[in-house]
């Protein structure tokens, strides 16, 4: 039985519900960071979604970004629409079908999981596959196969969807990233300088991150470094990881000198490098979309340029599109990812 609606359906003026559930998985229990296990999972339901009723949905999966939250995700914004809203919107304006929408949180002590299995932050591959669809599926009026399920998300969340549908294949139909991480040599290599100079300066990585806690206001260079950091626990995690600094960072915290075996670690997760690889699974997707604002801060329009190419080069059919804005505060994409993924699924 899901919970009550709450009081969110009223804040954010929704034809729609929104009820928060909470899940308890199995593959995050036991996390070295002592990061939770039970998570909030707010799911949106569409006008006339009846528990009772014999009529199924497809349902969309949203990865939030680093730094981001389920809870983030559900917030009210002033002047912009979340996706919750943007997705209500849609439905009300007959844009698209009515559809069940799930927020995942994948929130980390270090800012993000990047939604893969790591034997530091957790197993957050299969907590997105395995428990969180398997809950929803028991729980709501679902299209329980995956030619009903698509996956999406920006930034972090987009490198989560491509990662999910290309390494654990067969659980979703459709997917879009949206500014997605790709081409790792232009969005994580160039940090790795200043990421070497503050921990240097800082005496170390715990002296770092105990500076970074007592921090009142984060500053934006210190997230810059936490990223890093986030990214090698999920990358490059010490196999028999117990501890949170059990990790390895690809350059040598000393001299700065590039560590090639770890770095080739990093890269093994790249979507713009992995994606020749897993042609067969890419092609099995109804719809893949990709997109990404032309002036990225962090080059990623040209990573989704890359990726994009290799695509098509193996037959692989994308919708790719570029649109004139940066990396930030870019959720009225929506209006074009939800339609794209949507006219591809399955519905009852």
């Amino acid at each position: 039985m899901h919970t009550r609606p709450s009081d969110l359906q009223r804040l954010l003026a929704l034809s729609g519900t929104v009820v928060v559930e909470e899940i308890e998985s199995t593959a995050l229990a036991g996390n070295a960071l002592g990061d939770p296990s039970r998570r909030p999972l707010p799911v949106y339901l569409p006008p006339g979604y009846d528990p009772e009723g014999s009529r199924r949905y497809p349902t969309l999966y949203c990865l939030h970004g680093f730094t981001g939250s389920a809870a983030a995700l559900a917030a009210a914004r002033v002047w912009s629409l979340n996706p919750i809203q943007w997705l209500d919107r849609l439905i009300a304006e007959r844009r698209v079908p009515p559809a069940i929408l799930v927020l995942i949180d994948g929130l980390t002590r270090y800012g993000g999981s990047q939604y893969v299995n790591s034997a530091l932050n957790g197993n957050y591959a299969d907590y997105v596959v395995r428990d969180v669809v398997g809950f929803v599926d028991r729980t709501f009026r679902t299209v329980a196969r995956p030619e009903g399920r698509g996956l999406f998300g920006k930034s972090s969340g987009g490198f989560g969807t491509l990662h999910l549908v290309m390494e654990h294949p067969g659980h979703f139909a459709a997917a879009a990233s949206q500014s997605g991480d790709a081409y790792f040599q232009y969005c994580y290599l160039p940090d790795f300088v200043k990421v070497q100079r503050a921990l240097e300066r800082s005496g170390g990585l715990a002296n770092f991150v105990a500076a970074f806690d007592a921090e009142k206001k984060k500053s934006d260079g210190s997230v810059d470094v936490m990223n890093v950091i986030g990214m090698a626990a999920a990358y490059s995690p010490r196999r028999d990881a117990r501890e949170p600094f059990d990790f390895e960072f690809p350059f040598d915290l000393r001299t700065g000198r590039l560590r090639e075996e770890i770095w080739a670690r990093w890269l093994r997760f790249d979507p713009a490098l992995v994606c020749g690889e897993r042609i067969a699974e890419l092609r099995a997707l109804r719809a893949l979309y990709v997109d990404c604002g032309r002036r990225d801060q962090y080059a990623l329009d040209l990573g989704a340029r890359i990726l994009v190419e290799c695509l098509r080069e193996h037959g692989v059919a994308v919708q790719h599109e570029e649109f004139d804005d940066d990396h930030m505060s870019v959720l009225y994409r929506h209006e074009q990812v939800y339609p794209a993924l949507l006219e591809r699924l399955e519905r009852e």
